[in-house]
């Protein structure tokens, strides 16, 4: 039923590629997605004007990867199903809801190991605990991702169905590195300056790589789980 996976550019497509079975006879196209609402969004756009989208729409979309908790309830390596997702917008909290027909077969063959949630995309990297806790508290999610409400966004307005399935990578008690100065206007990640923002907070750092690992094992072994003929 899914015809194409939409996750972000490297280590979560390796890991989603690394999940999917090599027995499958029609293995869903795969598109890789820059880090970021804005890029996310620009990027959808010329994949519209691309020929293989305009000969071939795709109907099914699952949308895959990694996605930080905003709740003491999910911690990393916990699996997330998103009901919807949301965007606060001058402090209105704009909604998208996934394909409810998508989203029960997702629980169906996740059964007992994910929870269905509210998921809130954000345009900027949520780094600090106590911004992530008020974040879960005054808009009810209980994740959140920087790609989500572009992707939900852009696919209603062409009546293609899609459902999310995220794995949590860090969780809401403690710090990850600022790494937004890492991040490329285009949505790709600056391999330098990443490794400068890691080594200046290592503790922030060490809680981003065990969480974050964690998190790519889970992934892929969702991926398995759900493409497997």
């Amino acid at each position: 039923m899914i015809d194409t996976i939409l996750v972000v550019q490297g280590q979560e497509l390796k890991s989603v590629k690394r999940g999917l079975s090599c027995s499958l006879s029609v293995p869903p196209k795969l598109l890789p997605l820059p880090i970021g609402l804005t890029s996310v969004s620009r990027h959808l756009h010329q994949w519209q004007k691309k020929e293989d989208f305009c000969s071939q729409q795709p109907s099914n979309i699952l949308v895959m990867g990694l996605c930080g908790s905003l709740s003491s309830q999910y911690m990393p390596g916990d699996i997330v199903i998103y009901d919807e997702c949301v965007l606060l917008d001058k402090s209105q909290l704009l909604r998208q809801k996934c394909n409810s027909v998508l989203t029960n077969k997702l629980q169906t063959n996740l059964p007992k190991k994910a929870s269905l949630v509210r998921g809130l995309t954000s345009d900027h990297l949520i780094y600090k605990a106590e911004e992530k806790q008020l974040l879960g508290k005054n808009t009810g999610a209980a994740v959140v991702d920087m790609e989500g409400f572009a992707i939900l966004n852009f696919c209603a307005k062409l009546s293609i169905s899609v459902a999310m399935v995220r794995v949590i990578s860090d969780d809401c008690h403690h710090d990850i590195p600022d790494l937004s100065s890492t991040i490329t206007s285009s949505g790709n990640l600056r391999p330098l300056p990443l490794a400068i923002a890691m080594f200046r907070q290592p503790i922030a750092a060490w809680q981003l790589i065990r969480g974050a690992s964690k998190g790519l094992q889970v992934l892929q072994q969702v991926t398995s789980c759900l493409f497997t003929d």
